[in-house]
């Protein structure tokens, strides 16, 4: 386990974040937000941990520009923008939620608070369950819902969900606790008193990962398989990242044939219920033995 490494991505992590941040984004496509931000990332030396992730208004997460993507962000969007850092596979992953529009302040500022007094009792032995109840709390005082089927997740090298989920909302029986020499990203999720509170799964699928490397039996898409293991391992990539080494076509073909023989998995986009806003907001904090670190802060 990499402190070193760790801390080194959560520095990038944080920087690029708040460089996003103070930025305008009005009038920008989403594929020149995605490409400067992955851009900004190799710049400070780190690697993108997975696509960033901008996901506008009721979408809460797994959004990432197409090639090309064409859309563009209006004054009145709530822009969640999810980004990672790794270095040797250790991962810092944090997001923040951007908006013009003061009706939408509230929403934000609720996120951020909630994550606040979450990162506050992270340390080795706290309880998930206790996390889920001080941010559920955070967010229902202050007239807003939790996203209750969103979470935050164990970190693990070159594995962005590690198997353990933080929840966002008070859960009951049993519920592990924050081990020391281990990385956990938390992040809350808030939408409006009108919203569901639940995500479903949308049609639009742009993030992959690889899951087995079992030969799939057809030429080309086991060199496929090879190219994706040695580029991301196991973390998430996008088909944008694809089209400098294939054809877009090609690559799209490619995903669809692996995504049958079950050699990759898709992330859809995740929608609030009712379609209502959502915001987020997400630090990767470093349990030690006697202290935790917010490396992203």
């Amino acid at each position: 386990m990499s402190l070193e490494d760790y801390t080194r991505a959560g520095q990038i992590a944080s920087i690029v974040r708040e460089n996003t941040r103070k930025k305008n984004h009005v009038g920008r496509t989403l594929f020149e937000i995605c490409n400067s931000i992955e851009s900004e990332i190799e710049s400070l030396g780190g690697h993108p941990a997975f696509p960033v992730n901008i996901s506008l208004n009721e979408i809460a997460a797994h959004y990432t520009a197409e090639p090309n993507d064409q859309i563009v962000i209006k004054e009145d969007d709530v822009v969640k923008i999810d980004l990672g850092v790794h270095i040797n596979g250790f991962i810092a992953d944090t997001a923040v939620t951007i908006s013009y529009d003061s009706r939408y302040d509230q929403l934000i500022k609720t996120a951020e608070l909630s994550l606040s007094e979450a990162t506050k009792i992270a340390k080795h032995n706290t309880k998930s369950s206790d996390l889920g109840k001080v941010i559920e709390n955070t967010i229902t005082n202050n007239g807003f819902k939790p996203i209750q089927n969103l979470s935050g997740h164990s970190l693990e090298q070159y594995i962005i969900h590690a198997g353990k989920s933080i929840p966002n909302i008070k859960t009951y029986g049993s519920s592990f606790s924050l081990s020391s020499n281990h990385a956990y990203a938390i992040e809350p999720f808030v939408t409006t008193k009108q919203g569901l509170g639940v995500v479903y799964e949308g049609k639009i699928k742009n993030i992959f990962s690889l899951i087995s490397r079992k030969p799939a039996k057809n030429k080309d898409a086991d060199e496929f398989i090879s190219f994706l293991w040695n580029k991301f391992r196991t973390l998430p990539f996008a088909l944008r990242w694809l089209v400098n080494e294939f054809e877009e076509p090609k690559a799209r073909e490619l995903l669809d044939y692996l995504l049958k023989k079950k050699n990759i998995r898709a992330y859809p986009i995740l929608v609030e219920g009712n379609n209502q806003v959502v915001s987020q907001a997400e630090h990767t904090v470093f349990i030690a033995e006697t202290s935790s670190h917010i490396i992203t802060k």
